[in-house]
């Protein structure tokens, strides 16, 4: 009997693979086979380089929504990677067992909130405290890259929290052993171990960050022009396909559905880089 569950769980395991496999690969198709035409169409230099977006007129040009995409990303990396990551260190290392019971449910809530809750906090809290201490009317690069940092701060801090924790504790005392502080062999021995963990993380809150839409939607302004500061509004590639898919037909649905593509490959991108620097790193 004991034989057979092994048997039946071990199709079973296979079979959800599978299916795992065969969704990704069709979404792959769907993508590619409905966007790469509509590329060719536009003409591929045209759709990645244009800085027109104006559907009426013929002109698809996302590379607006590109920068707006890598700006907004890359604001929110710089003010979510190091907080999460400091966070981390001090959950796994340094946090009493009274306060961990404290802020572990507190981080767990952070990544339950729905998008659009954080949204309405930026539209409400965000936006206008952007408007009075900074320029522009509050919607911008701005507040969407902190908006973003703070919805990528769980997803950072859990993974690699349970990173850290997961090296082996004979590298921590190995270090005490030398004469090495607490903190330095924390910082020095602890985390450097957990930096495949701790990358893991940095990836995937780029990926949160990346596919967002509700929350910035809200905030960013939603302009589809490219952007001379972060005190102005942007549109970015998930925005301006939710923004308009709603009532695009023919070759304005298909340029839609080509934005997707190029957010796809730009996914991917990211974790190829990723598995790049991690087979670098154990080499």
């Amino acid at each position: 009997m004991n034989k057979l569950k092994e048997i039946v769980m071990k199709y079973v395991f296979l079979f959800t693979a599978i299916i795992s496999i065969v969704a990704v690969v069709l979404i792959c198709v769907f993508l590619f086979a409905n966007g790469v035409p509509a590329m060719k169409e536009i003409g591929f230099a045209n759709f990645l380089g244009g800085t027109k977006w104006k559907p009426g007129n013929g002109l698809y040009g996302i590379f607006p929504m590109i920068l707006g995409s890598i700006y907004v990303t890359g604001g929110a990396l710089i003010i979510g990677v190091p907080i999460g990551i400091l966070m981390s260190i001090f959950m796994a290392r340094f946090c009493p067992d009274r306060l961990h019971k404290v802020l572990k449910p507190i981080v767990d809530l952070l990544a339950g909130i729905p998008s659009i809750v954080y949204g309405f906090f930026g539209l409400v809290v965000m936006v206008p405290f952007v408007r009075e201490h900074f320029k522009g009317n509050g919607q911008s690069i701005l507040t969407a890259a902190l908006l973003l940092g703070i919805m990528i701060l769980p997803t950072i801090i859990s993974v690699s929290e349970s990173s850290i924790r997961a090296v082996e504790e004979s590298y921590y005392e190995g270090a005490l052993a030398l004469g090495a502080t607490h903190e330095r062999s924390v910082f020095t021995v602890v985390v450097p171990a957990a930096k495949s963990g701790v990358f893991a993380a940095v990836v995937l809150g780029v990926g949160r960050a990346l596919g967002e839409t509700m929350a910035v939607m809200m905030v960013v302004g939603n302009q589809a022009r490219v952007p001379d500061s972060i005190f102005k509004g942007v549109r970015t590639l998930t925005t301006n396909i939710v923004l308009e898919m709603g009532y695009a037909t023919d070759l304005h649905r298909e340029a839609l559905i080509a934005t997707g593509v190029v957010l796809f490959v730009f996914i991917l991108i990211i974790n190829i880089s990723f598995s790049i620097l991690k087979r670098r790193g154990k080499e």
